[in-house]
This record gives C-alpha cells, structure tokens and sequence, in this order.
C-alpha cells in the first residue's frame, strides 16, 4: 500500500521499520517536532523521523492539527501522491475527524494494550503499575473517540515479573510492527469488531509528580511504581536532603514506621512500607550515573552510601 504514518517515540519507528521493509510505500511520516533534550538540551530529532530521513521520506511536523490549514501536506500526500491509508503509532497529537477522513481507506492505530483495558496515552506504564499479568498489542480503525474504535487484529504477550516499561515497550513494538504487517498483508478480509463495552480502563499519562514515592504505600506497589516509571521519569526519593532516582528495587520481609530506614549496605537501602519493605537496589544522584547493587555493583554501591545520614524523606 501507499501510507502515511504517524508516530514519534522508537515504539512507533519499530513499526515504521516493518512496514518499510515489508515493501510499503510510505508517501509521508508526521511526528512530533524536534525537542530539547540531553545534558546540552540541544534539539533532537524524534526516532521516527529519523527512520523518515534515512529512507528519504517527506516529514511534516506540526505543533498541532486544529487548523485545517495544517492538513494541506496530509491532504496531497492522498490526492497527490495516491496515500490510501495511515497508520498511526504513539504519534502524541489528536487527529481530528477532518484528518482521519482524508485517507480513503481509513486510518489504523497500533495500540499497547489489548483494548478495552488502558485506553490513553500510558498503556504500557499502567499495565506494570496495576501488576497485569498480560498485555499485547491491538490493531484498530480509529475514530474521533479516545482509542474507542473497532479492533481489526490483538495479540498477548506476558509480563515478565521483572519488565520494566524499557524492556516491555521493547518486546511490544517487535510485536506491533510485525502484527501490523500482517493487517495490511489481509487488509480487506478483516472484520472490524467492536470493543467490549466491559473492562475499559484509561492509562493517564505519567505525570512527574507521581516519580515521588510514597512510604505509606504498600512495597509490592512501590516495586512495580519502579519498573514502571523506567526509563521515564524514574522514582523519586530524598536521601539526607539530596534528590535521588532510584531505579530498581525488591520486596523484602521486613516491617516498620513507614519511611524508616531499616538496613543499609552494599546490597542496598532497605526502607519500611505500609505494608512489607522495599530495599532499593539502583540509585542516582544528580549528575551522577546509575549505581547499582550486587555483583561488580557493590563497590560503587558502598561508596555512594559512605558519608551519607541514612534518612529518607
């Protein structure tokens, strides 16, 4: 087929890939404009467009696609230039109807959940924090309602007790670029089938005030809080006044004040919770790398504690 896609993160490169290779033509990439970021907060290009730049595909960057102004390069990438279909991925901008009408075949999204559950912009995040056993990838025709549209294609896959949102976004976006692949390879034999009305859950986009633990919470919470808020925006803590991520932790048996430091060595911090205990195993502060316990780690563990008042705020 002849596309557009739209996405932004490397989840949707993942499936701008796939198509690409598959033998799609892809007549024009949307993404999110260039952003600052990195230490020199210098402006970087999105792992989409990237993808657009290396394969020479036009990419349209807009801030937003209120204006019909702003749907001229999508309107000629259909008329034009024959774009029968798009393809949406974590592209970050609402399409309004007037968009979603231009293909004539209608516009497609490749979603990190098995809808109804987690609708939104978090999907994978949410599933981790709320302790899912599963989640997977839904294809669906999109529609002016928040990832309410018919499904076309859903696979599952497990989550691993010890996936972070890195390393489940991984596995997930070799899944979405390969199920994708084949919707398009069966495009006209798939019936599209209404979403349960039973089961709809919203995933809230992470929001940085959440980073912060909460003592009061249970451990088991906490741990998954941990995985899921990795790589981004990573746990919060305070360590003797100083701002500390922490990025991986486990439940101990162990109980206490909430808040109450109750061992700390080379293996870790370990920190009393409403209920059980968390010993936090992978620590950073500002401008510093990521330490980590155990192994080769317990060194650099035991010097970053050295000097430190063991008090968690």
């Amino acid at each position: 087929m002849r596309l557009i896609f739209a996405g932004t993160p490397d989840f949707a490169a993942r499936a701008l890939e796939a198509l690409l290779a598959a033998g799609h033509q892809v007549m024009l990439v949307l993404t999110q404009p260039d952003r600052h970021a990195g230490r020199g907060m210098a402006l970087q290009a999105s792992a989409v467009k990237k993808v657009a730049l290396a394969h020479g595909i036009s990419v349209f960057q807009p801030e937003r696609l209120k204006d019909p102004a702003m749907h001229e390069p999508i309107r000629a990438a259909c008329v034009e230039h024959g774009a029968e279909l798009m393809v949406v991925a974590a592209y970050g901008l609402i399409l309004p109807q007037a968009v979603l009408d231009l293909p004539r075949r209608g516009c497609i999204n490749i979603h990190a959940s098995l809808l109804p559950r987690w609708r939104g912009a978090a999907p994978i995040q949410r599933a981790i924090e709320a302790g899912d056993a599963q989640t997977g990838i839904t294809i669906m025709r999109m529609e002016a309602g928040l990832d309410t549209g018919p499904m076309l294609l859903a696979e599952a896959i497990d989550i691993d007790a010890q996936d972070s949102t890195g390393s489940l976004q991984e596995r997930l976006a070799k899944l979405g670029g390969r199920l994708v692949v084949d919707a398009l390879g069966r495009f006209g034999q798939l019936v599209p089938v209404p979403q349960p009305v039973a089961g709809v859950s919203y995933a809230n986009k992470i929001d940085k005030a959440e980073a912060r633990l909460d003592w009061n919470q249970p451990a088991m919470l906490l741990a998954r809080k941990l995985r899921a808020f990795n790589p981004f925006p990573g746990a919060l803590v305070t360590l003797a006044g100083e701002p500390v991520k922490v990025w991986r932790g486990e439940v101990v048996a162990a109980s206490g004040p909430p808040g109450k430091v109750l061992a700390a060595d080379a293996t870790g911090i370990v920190v009393a919770c409403g209920e059980g205990a968390l010993r936090l195993t992978e620590l950073q502060k500002p401008g510093g790398r990521r330490v980590a316990s155990g192994g080769a780690g317990v060194t650099a563990m035991h010097g970053f504690l050295r000097g430190r008042p063991m008090r968690l705020d």
